[in-house]
């Protein structure tokens, strides 16, 4: 699986987990709103500065975050 996907997969996961829609989690993370639906979308890829907030608002760390998109990936 492509890096856009996997990652795109493991933000919609979470949020869902979370019982955030795209605007909420954008709101908290002081971002756009349409940001997290293109993210979802792969029509973009997030900073790094952007997945720390994501992951901030998730209550998990950056690194968990990039091992859940990680093993959905295909080396």
């Amino acid at each position: 699986m492509k890096l856009e996907k996997a990652l795109a997969q493991v933000l919609k996961k979470n949020r869902l987990k979370h019982k955030l829609s795209q605007e909420e989690l954008a709101h908290r993370c002081k971002i756009d709103r349409t940001y997290i639906s293109m993210i979802e979308r792969q029509k973009r890829k997030p900073t790094l500065h952007i997945l720390f907030r994501i992951c901030e608002t998730f209550n998990m760390l950056p690194s968990e975050f990039l091992c859940e998109v990680e093993s959905l990936m295909e080396f």
